[in-house]
């Protein structure tokens, strides 16, 4: 970032040159990218950037921000570099060991919340005085465990996933929301590791579900800087969610609901498999923003034959 006579970097111009440095390098948010590492270089909230337009960053605030712009440059994603990602309008602790929370998950919580209100009010007609049982799989960040808990007041949540360095992290995001009194976690494979006699109302998942050759088409961003384990599911795609559709079907109670993110490149696929199965109803797929099928849900029966 070099200097011209008498133009000093104010504000607004290291975000002018820093969003025309990322719209090079290819970025699909050039500008919040920039607002977002010179708000955590400043240590401000994003907004203040605004009424400081004119100001000119300390030589302390434009060293961090260029070792910030920096590494963006070579791929980092933004919320690896700041340390979180907002998600439903929380902030969630994010690093190398967890995929970072898209906005297409939303599309999940709002479902998964919908149906919660549901399955409470059947609680209630049947005056079963317990907590709503939510089991999130593949947890990661704790982005769905913890939202729905802080949403769900009155619910009881276990989040579960095979790597033990994601539940670090989703444990101090429950602590960091105060919810980590209403949700257990287990290290597991999918519910390879979870009892038998351990029942849910709702069970939601955002489980790996690229196919090999989407995987390689992915960017480099994201390759090389997400865990490949929470994307790639396989060959097909589908080889995850083949595996976790008949897991939960033994640990959901009867009219139980399963919730799963997946791409629109396997729903028709996922939802044809799931529909020659008695023991699931009502399965639907849901669109998102784009509208893309990108979410499946799903009832089970438990006397599906």
């Amino acid at each position: 970032m070099s200097t011209r006579i008498n133009s000093p970097w104010t504000v607004l111009r290291l975000l002018e040159w820093t969003t025309d440095f990322f719209k090079e390098k290819g970025s699909d948010s050039p500008r919040l990218d920039a607002e977002i590492l010179l708000a955590h270089a400043r240590d401000c909230p994003r907004i203040a950037l605004y009424t400081a337009f004119d100001d000119i960053p300390s030589e302390e605030e434009r060293v961090a921000f260029r070792e910030l712009v920096r590494r963006r440059g070579e791929g980092a994603p933004v919320a690896q570099l700041v340390g979180y990602r907002e998600f439903y309008s929380l902030r969630f602790r994010v690093d190398e060991n967890v995929l970072i929370p898209r906005p297409e998950t939303e599309h999940l919580v709002i479902e998964a919340l919908d149906q919660a209100k549901v399955l409470q009010s059947r609680l209630a007609e049947a005056m079963l005085d317990r907590p709503l049982q939510i089991l999130d799989v593949g947890t990661g960040s704790g982005a769905i465990a913890v939202t729905l808990a802080k949403h769900l007041p009155a619910a009881q949540v276990t989040a579960v996933d095979i790597s033990e360095s994601a539940l670090d992290i989703a444990r101090w995001n429950a602590d960091a929301h105060q919810v980590s009194d209403r949700i257990t976690f287990h290290q597991s494979d999918l519910l390879a590791s979870i009892p038998t006699e351990s029942q849910f109302d709702l069970i939601c998942s955002n489980p790996p579900y690229v196919s090999q050759d989407e995987y390689e088409d992915l960017p480099d961003t994201v390759r090389e800087f997400e865990p490949r384990e929470a994307l790639l599911a396989g060959p097909t795609g589908t080889e995850v969610i083949d595996q976790l559709v008949p897991q939960a079907a033994s640990h959901l109670v009867d009219q139980g609901q399963l919730i799963i993110e997946l791409s629109p490149m396997i729903a028709e696929t996922c939802l044809a498999s799931v529909s020659q199965d008695s023991r699931w109803s009502g399965a639907e797929l849901i669109r998102d923003l784009a509208g893309h099928q990108r979410i499946l849900t799903l009832q089970f029966q438990l006397s599906g034959d």
